[in-house]
């Protein structure tokens, strides 16, 4: 048994489990439920279906184009940083972020470069179909990435003696995101934690 779970196979179930799961929940949120529709599990955290042309968290910056462009670029880039370090016996901890985080950048291309081809458009008053036969909603590389996690853990108003915020809305961590940007999110946060050190001489191996 020890044999089969190799640093490679690790490697692979990682990224093939996820992509599973972030895909399954993609899909299902999108094909049964309207957009901005949501579903309260707790005070602090709904499922609340929305779509972005940007980046992690919903944030949108540059072209459409021009970030699955650079999304592709980088998931090459992680993907060959992670074959060399498989390759030269890196810890399995270290193996494992690194694949969590290629793994979920590969889940929002996926999205990206496909979502407009395989589904029509999801709005208010439609809940989207997979294959439609009037075709999708754009064209290749100009999909938008599916978001459905909401944690508003705070959700108050400030009090009206605070100078310029009193009495605003707020909402603390408001971001909506997917099951592909926790993944990267933890991944990143495991590998400072965890392996700084570690990284930063990982890059030695690469010579």
């Amino acid at each position: 048994m020890k044999d089969f779970f190799t640093k490679g196979r690790i490697a692979w179930i990682v990224i093939i489990g996820t992509l599973i799961i972030d895909q399954t929940i993609k899909i299902i949120v999108k094909t049964h439920m309207y957009l901005h529709d949501n579903i309260r599990i707790a005070n602090w955290f709904y499922i609340y279906f929305t779509e972005n042309n940007g980046m992690a968290f919903g944030m949108e910056l540059f072209g459409k184009l021009f970030l699955t462009t650079f999304r592709i670029a980088a998931v090459i880039l992680i993907g060959w940083y992670l074959h060399k370090m498989v390759k030269n016996g890196a810890k399995t901890g270290f193996i494992i972020c690194v694949s969590l985080i290629f793994t979920g950048a590969v889940g929002n291309i996926v999205d990206s470069m496909f979502y407009g081809v395989i589904f029509n458009e999801s709005t208010n008053t439609q809940i989207a179909s997979l294959f439609p036969a009037v075709g999708g909603y754009s064209s290749l590389l100009y999909g938008k990435v599916v978001d459905m996690f909401y944690f508003p853990i705070i959700d108050t108003y400030w009090p009206m003696w605070m100078p310029v915020v009193g009495g605003e809305h707020f909402i603390f961590f408001s971001p909506i995101f997917n099951f592909a940007d926790s993944c990267i999110s933890c991944g990143i946060i495991a590998l400072i934690i965890f392996y700084s050190k570690y990284f930063n001489a990982s890059f030695k191996q690469l010579k």
